[in-house]
């Protein structure tokens, strides 16, 4: 943190790349311009020209109209954005102790500088009073960003007096730097986890499936699920009490006795009452269904004891789930994932990501030579265009694993799609960002037909104001355009174009039927750790208070009461929950199972209509919802595409729970 101070107080003979205009090729950040010492300035830069923004808008002697103050107010962040837009990218994608020292510098300065801005009594009252008169002038879009603006102030605490809003102030720059220190010790876990069994933890549960002994089995599960949880310099567990002490502290001072309550409030769910009701009826289906499960594996593993390869009474354990699940998808489905692989190689699933777009909504990729990189060995970039040749975004993928790169799979914004002060469209640059390898799996495969959907949904946005625009849509409500997306992966007729092995052989009809017919295979077992994950995220957020909390018991606890068997775990335990305490989903991990309802409803409607490729309606899913954000309220949009309120029968069906 000193060296990056020392950074900040230099002055660069260089002009800051960060404080001109971006001169390459469709505003792409020149990447190999920018070095270590560009960020601090730039983001100091950033907060003064906002802040002579505001200082403009609270000194207008007019009254005060969308025009003259919330307008200009979405605008003022130009900078900070582009800054954001590199950074947080590149830190997640290629990390170095250079820019997490940056980080550690900057995070703190854009938390005090949001609470600046949400503290300000002079700009509240100005867009409270828009609020509260007539909003009939204004569009329907301009009617939701006013709303976001006025609730984000009387959320972020306008209204509390000024001790209490220092002491909000400390608290949001405290949590933030702790998220972001979770964050890199899981990391150093993960790759830690990588050295010492040779393999990423995105891969582990495909070890997991091959890796006959059992002992081997179990080393590796409990190295995976100890991560953060080891006693050194990585350990997660005093950082998570301490950021969840922050956030029920942040809660009571906001007027609400849990951090659930308060960080639902702007939810489609709303409130923890109607979380918990969802994920327990979920769960109680979901165990039924594993229990079954539990038995078919048991008697995989019965033939291993008869065979002597273990010793008699022996029972299934977490470690052994992914194994003998295996077994039984062979002599069930006849099917082997090793079957599968070779018909799914990388470049060749990103085809089909693209052929299915390109049949769906009309819009066409076309790969960018010597553009711009923040990696050029691992990125490619496209132009994506639409039907009439418009450009719709620029498009980044970065899906091979390193060590420099956090673990999962995600999807980004390096710009916001938007309209700028003088009317002219600014498109998104989208990114996706993975850990694969070269060959997929069948849960794979719908992991970069997932991350796409999440890219379509901010590629196609029609938005005018950033605040609404693409993604930027209730929590709960963003998971259903990734995982529609998931559905068209496996269409028999899309897969005769992209499902193609090395050989240039098309996937054996017997084989796409194999994979249909298994695509509800082992979801008791998915469901329900998804649904444990959840619950364990909601009872964090549901405590009033975390002394004398220890994790190990307080686990234990959770997973006794949500009924969870000893077979399976939540799909992830608290020290490398990233999701929850360094990823912005905090009391909303239930989110994928919520939008999956809502996803599965919708996609059915396709499926009623004789053609899942029914160009009548993914024109009216483009319209209704791809193009339009989060410039409506989510029910409203999901009404008027489907005509009528969700029904969960679809869900239930798709997760062979009914």
């Amino acid at each position: 943190m000193a060296s990056a101070m020392v950074i900040a107080s230099c002055t660069s003979n260089q002009e800051n790349p960060f404080l001109t205009e971006w001169d390459t090729p469709y505003g792409i950040p020149p990447f190999e311009q920018i070095s270590i010492d560009d960020y601090v300035p730039a983001v100091e830069k950033g907060i003064e020209s906002q802040n002579r923004i505001i200082e403009s808008i609270i000194s207008n002697p007019e009254e005060p109209t969308f025009e003259n103050t919330i307008q200009p107010l979405e605008l003022s962040g130009g900078i900070l954005a582009k800054v954001s837009g590199v950074l947080y990218n590149v830190v997640e994608s290629d990390y170095t102790t250079e820019l997490d020292s940056v980080l550690q510098v900057v995070m703190p300065m854009a938390s005090e500088q949001d609470d600046n801005i949400s503290f300000n009594t002079k700009l509240f009252e100005r867009i409270e009073k828009i609020y509260k008169s007539g909003q009939q002038s204004l569009t329907r879009e301009q009617q939701m960003v006013l709303k976001k603006y006025y609730e984000r102030f009387v959320q972020n605490g306008c209204a509390l007096p000024q001790d209490k809003k220092d002491r909000l102030k400390q608290l949001n720059a405290e949590m933030v730097l702790k998220q972001q220190k979770i964050g890199n010790n899981i990391l150093a876990e993960s790759n830690a986890f990588k050295e010492k069994f040779g393999i990423s933890v995105s891969e582990f549960p495909n070890a997991m499936t091959t890796t006959e002994d059992r002992a081997r089995r179990k080393e590796m599960y409990e190295a995976y699920t100890m991560r953060g949880h080891n006693g050194n310099d990585n350990d997660n567990r005093q950082l998570l009490l301490d950021v969840m002490r922050l956030r029920i502290e942040k809660a009571k001072m906001m007027g609400y006795s849990t951090p659930a309550q308060y960080l639902l409030v702007n939810k489609m769910a709303q409130n923890p009452e109607t979380v918990d009701t969802f994920l327990s009826g979920i769960m109680e289906q979901a165990v039924k269904r594993a229990r079954l499960e539990v038995v078919d594996m048991q008697a995989q593993m019965d033939k291993d004891v008869a065979d002597g390869k273990l010793p008699a009474g022996t029972k299934i354990e977490p470690w052994d789930w992914w194994y003998y699940s295996e077994k039984v998808r062979k002599e069930k489905y006849d099917l082997d994932e090793n079957m599968v692989k070779p018909y799914f190689k990388l470049e060749n699933v990103v085809k089909g990501i693209f052929l299915a777009a390109n049949r769906l909504y009309g819009i066409n990729m076309e790969e960018l030579e010597n553009v711009p990189a923040y990696n050029k060995e691992a990125v490619t970039t496209y132009k994506v265009t639409d039907a009439d040749g418009s450009l719709l975004a620029v498009f980044t993928t970065d899906y091979l694993p390193r060590d420099s790169k956090r673990g999962g799979a995600w999807m980004n914004n390096v710009r916001e799609q938007y309209v700028d002060a003088d009317g002219n469209m600014v498109r998104p640059i989208i990114v996706n960002v993975c850990n694969l390898e070269e060959y997929l799996n069948i849960d794979e495969v719908q992991t970069v037909f997932h991350e796409f959907g999440h890219a379509l949904h901010g590629m196609l946005s029609q938005c005018r104001y950033p605040s609404v625009s693409g993604t930027s849509v209730a929590r709960d409500f963003v998971e259903v355009f990734s995982q529609i997306n998931e559905n068209w992966a496996f269409q028999p007729d899309l897969l005769s174009e992209y499902a193609i092995n090395d050989e240039g052989e098309v996937i054996p009809a017997e084989l796409v039927e194999k994979i249909t017919n298994s695509s509800k295979f082992n979801q008791g077992f998915a469901t329900t750790e998804l649904c444990a994950a959840s619950i364990l995220d909601m009872k964090w957020h549901e405590l009033e208070s975390v002394d004398g909390i220890d994790i190990d018991d307080f686990e234990k606890k959770v997973c006794q009461e949500m009924g969870l068997i000893p077979e399976i775990g939540p799909r992830y335990r608290s020290t490398y929950f990233n999701h929850i305490f360094n990823g912005g989903y905090s009391a909303g991990y239930y989110g994928y199972l919520w939008a999956e309802v809502l996803d599965k409803d919708a996609f059915s409607i396709f499926e009623q209509s004789g053609n899942v490729w029914n160009h009548e309606l993914s024109s009216k899913f483009r319209k209704t919802f791809l193009e339009r954000g989060g410039s409506e309220e989510p029910m409203v949009l999901f009404e008027q595409f489907a005509g009528r309120k969700p029904d969960n029968t679809a869900f239930l069906k798709g997760r062979g729970l009914l």
